[in-house]
């Protein structure tokens, strides 16, 4: 925009057709696109639009509630009001593995329960995500309450093209876990690995709760 007698002067690059420029994405992939568009030829601009448009896109991400003090409120030990709540938001937007895409492939052919893609992992392993991720990289043991378990989450739609799972694990570990990263698994001990995500470090002390919401949503085309 510039200024000339006055007036406000906006300019926009005409090698870009309207009705690609008025495309309307339905993924987070999709808006970074168009807004690339005014710096891409038109021709350029309209095969990208095309070819986005026809791709069936699932993104992931993780939400996070720390609480304080929740399995001591489990255990009757302090009152409700006792327990603090800490509102983390979404802490990624990581990373749907190879084995997870395989496991839903097999799921359309009744040969895995999708529904099984509940049981939220905690760890504090730091390297980064991998599409070859099997496993967190070093997941929490004894920390876990009960021991080895992973917290089963409950599942619903959070919107018609979004699969929502949420639970939350107590941790009775000493020390305190600085926890740095999240799957999602097809059970409560092993079992294939969805997605992982990696975030940063968050201390939880013996009876601290950590609450995961994780959303997979899937978008018909771009």
């Amino acid at each position: 925009m510039e200024q000339i007698a006055g007036l406000a002067i906006l300019r926009r690059s005409r090698s870009v057709p309207d009705h690609i420029r008025n495309w309307t994405p339905r993924s987070l992939l999709g808006l970074s696109i168009l807004r690339s568009l005014p710096y891409l030829p038109g021709d350029l601009a309209a095969e990208l639009v095309e070819r986005i448009s026809g791709v069936t896109i699932g993104e992931s991400s993780l939400s996070i509630r720390v609480l304080r003090g929740y399995g001591l409120f489990r255990a009757g030990l302090i009152p409700r009001q006792a327990v603090t709540v800490e509102e983390y938001g979404i802490v990624s937007r990581r990373l749907v593995t190879n084995a997870g895409v395989a496991f839903l492939v097999d799921a359309l052919q009744n040969l895995t329960e999708p529904e099984n893609l509940k049981f939220h992992g905690l760890g504090t392993g730091v390297t980064a995500e991998a599409v070859g991720d099997t496993a967190l990289v070093t997941e929490l043991t004894t920390e876990y309450n009960p021991d080895n378990t992973r917290a089963t989450g409950t599942t619903t739609e959070s919107a018609a093209a979004v699969y929502r799972t949420v639970a939350t694990n107590t941790l009775d570990g000493t020390p305190a876990a600085a926890l740095r990263e999240h799957g999602i698994f097809s059970a409560n001990t092993a079992g294939t690995l969805l997605d992982r995500s990696l975030f940063a470090a968050i201390t939880l002390s013996s009876g601290d709760g950590l609450t995961t919401t994780y959303d997979y949503t899937l978008s018909a085309g771009g």
